[in-house]
């Protein structure tokens, strides 16, 4: 069927030592996945639900790229985060077969307008503009799992202009990736193309123009950003 208007070209991301891409489907991002990070925020870390949000497709921004501060905010955190990428999909997806469907690992920032977000809160409202503005997820390059396999510790850190941020081990996630992907296969229904970002440890602030933020999972991927 002819369209109306050019339709939108796909979202695609590099994929390490190789010379496709992957296509991005949707965006799934995990709030307050790391015990220290949700008591910097306030909340109460014990093992509760896990809760999601999602960023668009066009929000990630390939490596490579400066990251344009955005307008109508002037507190904007840094989140660094591993990224996964799947390859299959599906409804309900049990706990032991969800690596299964991870085509490979990346890491990402999660850029949230912390203003905006608070404003939000405070009134009760949804804080869609506070994350899933343009821009607001850099991401490295995507590794397949079948070269570097299916991470479950690993030093993730985050530094800005050099000086260290953010630092934890993935181990220390509160939802393990498995248990990520089969508790929100129970709220949607996954597919090829879908990205999670796994959420971030302790240490979130403020990036000013000018800051070059540097992050990374030892074994994984890096990743290098810089603030216009």
């Amino acid at each position: 069927m002819e369209t109306v208007i050019p339709p939108s070209p796909a979202v695609l991301l590099p994929i390490s030592g190789r010379l496709v891409g992957f296509p991005v489907r949707r965006v799934y991002c995990v709030g307050r996945n790391y015990a220290a990070h949700a008591v910097e925020m306030g909340h109460d870390p014990d093992r509760e639900p896990p809760f999601f949000f999602q960023k668009n497709p066009d929000n990630l921004l390939p490596p490579g790229q400066d990251f344009p501060y955005p307008p109508r905010s002037s507190d904007v955190h840094h989140e660094v985060e591993l990224v996964i990428a799947l390859r299959s999909g599906g409804a309900d997806i049990p706990v032991e077969d969800a690596v299964n469907h991870i085509y490979g690992y990346a890491v990402g920032i999660d850029f949230t307008r912390r203003d905006l977000q608070a404003e939000a809160k405070k009134a009760g409202k949804p804080w869609a503009a506070a994350k899933a503005f343009e821009h607001s997820a850099p991401i490295s390059a995507i590794v397949p799992a079948q070269t570097i396999g299916h991470p479950t510790r690993g030093n993730i850190w985050l530094k800005v202009n050099g000086d260290l941020r953010q630092q934890g081990d993935l181990d220390q996630m509160i939802w393990k990736v498995p248990e990520v992907i089969a508790e929100l296969s129970s709220i949607f229904t996954l597919a090829p193309g879908d990205v999670i970002m796994t959420g971030t440890p302790s240490g979130v602030g403020p990036v000013e123009r000018g800051d070059v933020v540097t992050c990374g999972v030892d074994g994984v991927a890096a990743l290098s950003v810089k603030v216009v």
